[in-house]
């Protein structure tokens, strides 16, 4: 039961993330065939090319991208052409249409209607031809352009914080595949701890093998008895299991393999089970740490955010341009009938209750914090990898142990076999041992995996990329 339980153990420490795999089928992979005896160099290629997750993080990317083109593309103003094709027989609409069109007359105000003859009155007080005027049609050309001239620095922080985001995009990417790597590296390393523990058990159910057939020999010669059998074979019995469930083990890895590359991989090559340490600089790890990295440029966008809310005291300065045609036909004597119209704006808050005040010294603050954070992050991942390093030393002395108790534990076994064919021990005693075998085989597993997981994360925090 104590073996069963440690096994599971096991396999749930290998990865947790090996229990994604088990929900994948072939329809996640783009490879029509399959990887084999695929190296972890090539894996890391593969990973970066086709990893869904990496795909869809530069597509994040690349929308900052195209918002920092859309903050820069404010400097330059804006410029629409406009064409409008109107009917009306309102008196003001027809009147204006006339007007734009430099055909206005004094007949428009009713002057044909006077009576010269001075036989009734020469003015009409309501003119007709004013009032209910004929239906005119009107057509309208306008090109316009709008330009900022000055706006306290507001667009040009604008542009410089959409462009930090677009590199704090990039960082996201950064991590995302420093975080991929991981998991790929990892999970070659667990196959092949895997792969080590399937050899091993394969060995111990050999013995247990070699020992089934010692009791047998020795049954029929009268020197053993029938629970001497049951119980070798219940041990085999759990050790087979034991095996069948690391086997089932190296599957999940596969496919979780597969996940991260996309495509589907059936078998690699070996590593050897423990991962080589990467060598750790503090300044290199404070200059290249990607958290640390984001955290500063974190640092220049509240530096940014403060002269923004700045030139919310300052004026903004816009400058207008228009040019344009109207006929009553479209396009007609465009030069004659042209016009234009040139002006400044200057727009200058005053007074909003101090909003603009309290929204500068919160930018200030935020400033402080985030100041305060990079700072925080400089120690606390320097501390995580003295500590993470701290303890890759005690699991380097633990496998050291381990490796030495699971040969001396082997010794003691095949020696307690020899015992039992000579009448010295009895099979319970000869078990024992054996499952004191399997016990360090799976401590040894363990701290294996304990250790690479480490190892990796180290590497992971100081960016070194591959290992």
């Amino acid at each position: 039961m104590v073996l069963k339980k440690s096994l599971m153990f096991v396999i749930l420490s290998l990865s947790t993330t090996l229990l994604l795999a088990e929900e994948l089928n072939d329809s996640t992979v783009v490879s029509t065939v399959p990887y084999t005896n695929l190296s972890l160099e090539n894996a890391l290629e593969i990973m970066k090319s086709h990893n869904l997750e990496l795909k869809i993080s530069k597509f994040d990317e690349e929308m900052k991208a195209h918002e920092a083109k859309i903050a820069e593309g404010n400097n330059y103003g804006k410029l629409d052409l406009k064409v409008q094709a109107l009917r009306s027989n309102d008196a003001g609409n027809v009147f204006g249409f006339k007007l734009k069109s430099r055909e206005a007359t004094f007949g428009d105000f009713g002057f044909s209607e006077f009576d010269m003859s001075g036989q009734t009155n020469p003015l009409p007080v309501a003119p007709k031809a004013l009032n209910y005027p004929d239906t005119r049609n009107h057509f309208q050309t306008t090109l316009t352009y709008m330009v900022p001239l000055y706006t306290g620095g507001k667009l040009d922080q604008y542009g410089k914080i959409t462009k930090a985001l677009h590199t704090m995009s990039q960082l996201d990417t950064d991590k995302l595949l420093n975080e991929k790597v991981f998991q790929t590296t990892k999970t070659f390393y667990d196959i092949s701890l895997v792969d080590q523990y399937i050899h091993n058990l394969g060995s111990i159910v050999s013995n247990i093998d070699r020992l089934e057939n010692i009791v047998s020999n020795m049954k029929e010669e009268g020197f053993a008895k029938d629970i001497d059998a049951l119980e070798v074979k219940a041990r085999k019995s759990e050790a087979q299991s034991m095996l069948s469930k690391a086997k089932y083990n190296r599957v999940l890895a596969y496919q979780y393999l597969s996940f991260l590359l996309n495509n589907k991989v059936e078998s690699i090559q070996n590593l050897d089970t423990t991962a080589p340490m990467p060598k750790v600089v503090k300044e290199e790890v404070q200059e290249n740490n990607l958290d640390i990295q984001k955290a500063k440029l974190g640092l220049k966008i509240t530096d940014m955010a403060i002269e923004l809310q700045k030139a919310s005291f300052l004026p903004t300065v816009g400058a207008f341009g228009e040019y344009g045609s109207s006929d009553d036909k479209a396009f007609n004597e465009f030069i004659d009938k042209d016009f234009y119209t040139v002006g400044l704006q200057l727009e200058w808050n005053l007074f909003n209750g101090n909003i603009d005040k309290h929204n500068l010294e919160k930018a200030k603050v935020e400033n402080m914090k985030v100041r305060e954070q990079v700072e925080l992050a400089k120690k606390g991942i320097c501390l995580k990898v003295r500590k993470l390093l701290t303890e890759i030393k005690s699991k380097d002395a633990e496998i050291e142990s381990l490796t030495t108790q699971l040969d001396f534990a082997n010794k003691v076994y095949e020696n307690y076999q020899e015992r039992y064919q000579e009448g010295i021990s009895s099979i319970s005693d000869v078990l024992i041992k054996q499952s004191k075998e399997l016990e360090v085989l799976l401590k040894l597993l363990t701290a294996k995996n304990d250790r690479n997981a480490k190892v990796f994360e180290v590497t992971s925090i100081i960016n070194k990329g591959d290992v």
